[in-house]
């Protein structure tokens, strides 16, 4: 066998081998969870951060009576602007639940949500959301980290 043969093979080897391993992109799309309350007001990810690449959860009330404490932009830190903020939450594994801005419906184009039914429990690594008739608590069960959130009230902690 000549040189330039065997250099082929081993190259034709490697890139079929680099074309086996999958992306963790792809990895990640598989991990995400569209679900809803039973009453479909409060809607909710589970996923895998881009940025952190650890489980997160984000959800978004659509009609609540609270008034919302102050919320930030998760990626600037900068307080939302007038009229975007108190109906989205995250929690991060590891770090504490907080309000986020509100620029658009989560996730809209995602097509169908699940619909958890009341006191179902939905896990993604140690983020373990709840679903009770028209409130969600999502905890991190490694830090205790959390949000509940209802129409009436929400907590972070």
């Amino acid at each position: 066998m000549t040189m330039t043969t065997r250099f082929m093979l081993i190259a034709t080897a490697a890139a079929f081998a680099a074309m086996c391993v999958v992306s963790p992109a792809v990895a990640a799309a598989d991990t995400r969870v569209h679900l809803q309350t039973p009453s479909g007001n409060i809607r909710c990810v589970l996923d895998i951060s881009s940025t952190t690449d650890a489980p997160v959860a984000l959800c978004q009330i659509s009609d609540h009576t609270y008034v919302a404490g102050p919320s930030r932009d998760e990626t600037t830190g900068a307080a939302c602007p007038m009229g975007n903020a108190g109906r989205d939450f995250r929690l991060d594994a590891g770090r504490p639940a907080f309000l986020r801005c509100s620029y658009a419906a989560l996730d809209g184009g995602a097509g169908v949500w699940e619909t958890a039914d009341d006191g179902q429990a939905t896990s993604l690594g140690p983020i373990t959301c709840v679903s009770e008739a028209a409130r969600m608590t999502c905890t991190d069960t490694d830090s205790g980290h959390f949000f509940r959130v209802s129409p009436e009230s929400y907590q972070l902690g």
